[in-house]
């Protein structure tokens, strides 16, 4: 393959050396490629590269939702005609064995901050069950190499994330070396690794080898000015990839039927039949007398029916299967149906099908932009780890919860040394019922004495909080993290020791669990540039958006609400008063917010109460899995799942954009006779 960087020096010597080939342009005549009168480049370019272990799903219209009975009563998938893009989708399931490469990468390149590999790692322990015994999975399935080609399992939509993001920059980064831009650097560290849009900006120039030829006169070198500069890849290039990412649920379930093996006729717009399994016909067993009576995908077939009868194991596998099993559907896509459930990007609204649009459907969006410096240039990208200080409170208010048994902050005094016997038998969920408890009791195992020890770390770690809590509100973001970062993780975790009567030292229990919970609240890592939600202001005048946050969209917010008439309640939430959130899909579980004020107004007035599963941070994964019934296998079928949780049974496969045209080669189907 030529390189790009052969391809620009070939321009370089043809804009100088000739002009009788030079290419012009069609609006002003005036030539491409030519320093000599301006350097305006027009780079050669083909068609998007494919990037490792994509396959091109070609879009179309589809009818979209339920295609058999809704046994669950959801009503949340209503058929309904869409129409979705051309994108790349991974031909398999993310296995075991790419996240550990994934994994080994961050250990090297995060050596000062431990915390971000252990953010990473996939939670095991989703394997264990109450009445099972399922040690083999906690222990092995990860990492052992029996299991490298697996659907890694245990991972959050936010993990997924974070792995689609670490993808896309490692991918690009092979690109610009591959093409002679950049030399290996195998000792990246925090703020020096590579990142696109950082190198795209500016903001990367460690280990450069070769830039472009820049044919702009204005950076021109040498004796009056003759010898031609050098240049960062640009966009315009078109040499580095779009990112990788969730698939929509659209794009999901499109790319699951692989409709394209049933066209009629080649140059037919008919699909012959509508299917409700990624293969013809009502049927999970195969058809063709060659493999006749095989089951066709990993789920459970019956009660205590997993695998099959010994001798016969019929589906080969007891919990997952290798990503790459079975028979691939007419796109060449692997276990679209069973293995394990795949997250996608939207967040969950049952009437999403009503709501979305015709056209690359989507409910989810948060529009961004890059934090600007006084000067209008991008500011500079991270160097440190970014935490939700906001999230951290909340998750040590939950944890005090639990663990002294108290009901809310307010009723919680850190001076006592015994759990108050009126607040040991219920303790209040995350979700509360009618009278705020949870049905369930919950017990202790010391005795109901407080450690007073336990106590001074707590007030110290609330106290650390709420200075980095002040420096956010502030809009102090690298202050507010600094002091996290100082104060507690290299601070308080690493210093605070429990001292034995012969001098022996332990570590406190409560340390180890805050450490780890925290880890979950990291925003953002060094290396990557610093982003912002967008403004109604700077958006006066926009016809098609204003605000940033399109979450609650006509399902959520107050004009979605039985109060999209109540003035008052409207001015409260524009004056600061009440919490927008506080609507329909409330997802905050405190009684009190995190300046110890009531948010539950009047006591009993219930609206602003949790009341639902349902919150913005519910995200919907799709298909069925090896511990799933054939209805959940369907891919008209929707669940979700907050997305800071994992099971043993969800997986992920990336998505990419397709760029240009929708069939390849930028020609459309009638050019390309």
């Amino acid at each position: 393959m030529k390189r790009f960087t052969q391809w620009f020096v070939a321009l370089s010597a043809i804009a100088i050396a000739s002009s009788c080939s030079r290419e012009v342009s069609d609006t002003t005549g005036w030539d491409y490629n030519n320093p000599g009168i301006g350097g305006f480049q027009k780079v050669p370019y083909v068609d998007q590269e494919t990037g490792p272990g994509l396959l091109l799903v070609e879009g179309g219209t589809f009818t979209m939702g339920r295609v058999e009975d809704d046994v669950m009563y959801d009503w949340n998938n209503r058929p309904r005609r869409l129409t979705v893009s051309s994108f790349y989708m991974d031909q398999t399931e993310v296995t075991n064995f790419h996240w550990l490469e994934y994994m080994y990468w961050i250990s090297r390149a995060y050596q000062s901050y431990p915390m971000i590999y252990k953010n990473a790692l996939p939670d095991t322990l989703v394997w264990r069950s109450e009445l099972g015994f399922n040690e083999k999975y906690v222990e092995y399935y990860f990492r052992h190499p029996a299991y490298r080609d697996y659907p890694v399992v245990g991972v959050s939509w936010l993990q997924a994330n974070d792995y689609c993001k670490w993808r896309t920059d490692r991918v690009n980064e092979y690109i610009l070396i591959r093409e002679g831009i950049l030399n290996f650097n195998i000792n990246q560290a925090d703020e020096a690794t590579f990142n696109t849009e950082s190198y795209l900006n500016g903001q990367y120039e460690e280990e450069i080898r070769q830039n472009l030829t820049d044919l702009d006169p204005s950076n021109a070198t040498g004796k009056k000015g003759k010898d031609l500069g050098e240049r960062q890849v640009r966009m315009e290039d078109g040499i580095l990839l779009p990112r990788y990412r969730l698939p929509t649920e659209a794009e999901w379930e499109f790319a699951y039927y692989g409709l394209i093996g049933n066209m009629s006729g080649e140059d037919s717009e008919v699909i012959s039949n509508r299917r409700i399994y990624p293969w013809d016909g009502h049927f999970v067993r195969q058809e063709n007398e060659e493999f006749q009576g095989e089951i066709r995908a990993n789920f459970v077939r019956g009660r205590g029916d997993y695998m099959g009868v010994a001798g016969n194991l019929n589906d080969g596998a007891d919990v997952t299967a290798p990503v790459d099993s079975y028979w691939p559907n007419d796109y060449g896509l692997y276990n679209m149906a069973g293995n394990v459930a795949e997250w996608v990007l939207d967040v969950y609204r049952p009437l999403s099908s009503e709501d979305v649009d015709e056209f690359r459907p989507f409910r989810g969006n948060v529009f961004q932009t890059k934090v600007l410096n006084n000067a209008g240039a991008v500011a500079y990208k991270n160097f440190q780890v970014e935490y939700d200080v906001h999230g951290m409170k909340e998750y040590l208010n939950e944890f005090e919860r639990v663990r002294y048994q108290r009901v809310s902050a307010e009723k919680h005094d850190p001076n006592d040394t015994v759990i108050q016997k009126g607040l040991m038998k219920t303790n209040e969920s995350k979700h509360p019922v009618a009278r705020g408890y949870a049905p369930d009791p919950f017990y202790v195992s010391h005795d109901f004495t407080k450690d007073s020890m336990e106590l001074e770390i707590i007030a110290n770690i609330n106290a650390v909080l709420d200075k980095a809590i002040a420096f956010r509100n502030d809009k102090y973001n690298t202050e507010a993290s600094m002091v996290i970062q100082e104060e507690l993780f290299d601070g308080i975790f690493a210093d605070e020791i429990r001292i034995g009567p012969l001098g022996e030292e332990y570590a406190f229990e409560i340390i180890s669990l805050l450490r780890d919970g925290f880890q979950e609240f990291i925003i953002d890592t060094p290396g990557k540039l610093k982003y912002r939600n967008v403004t109604e202001e700077e958006n006066i005048g926009r016809l098609n958006y204003r605000r940033a946050d399109y979450i609650d969209y006509v399902d959520g917010d107050i004009e979605s609400s039985i109060h999209y008439d109540n003035t008052k309640r409207k001015n409260d939430i524009n004056q600061a008063r009440r919490d927008p959130d506080l609507v329909m899909y409330q997802s905050r579980h405190e009684e009190y917010d995190l300046r110890g004020a009531n948010i539950k107004p009047g006591g009993d007035d219930r609206t602003a109460w949790p009341t639902t599963l349902v919150s913005n941070k519910s995200r919907v994964y799709k298909g069925g899995s090896w511990k799933d019934r054939a209805y959940w296998i369907v891919g008209g079928n929707r669940r979700f799942l907050d997305e800071d949780q994992s099971t043993d049974y969800i997986g992920f496969r990336c998505a990419m954009d397709r760029i240009g045209s929708p069939t390849g080669m930028n020609y459309s189907r009638k050019n390309r006779k």
